[in-house]
């Protein structure tokens, strides 16, 4: 079973391929290679250090309040 976490995007590099996302306290480099278009504030799913896709706030606030109700993350880290 793979998966995927919804992330906002704080930060695009200059050269446009990697980014730094947040996940309630955390921050992590991620690359775009597999996105495009995406721009500072948009939510994307990432999987072992890519964004797949992006995806609405409403759909990542979702899934991360899914997360912490069944235990994976803190409430309200989303």
């Amino acid at each position: 079973m793979c998966l995927a976490l919804p992330a906002r995007i704080v930060s695009i590099h200059a050269a446009g391929d990697l980014a730094t996302v947040a996940v309630g306290g955390v921050r992590k480099e991620i690359s775009l290679a597999l996105v495009e278009d995406v721009q500072v504030d948009d939510y994307v799913l990432i999987h072992v250090g890519y964004a797949l896709n992006r995806i609405s706030e409403e759909e990542a606030q979702l899934t991360l309040a899914l997360f912490a109700e069944a235990g994976l993350t803190p409430a309200g880290e989303g």
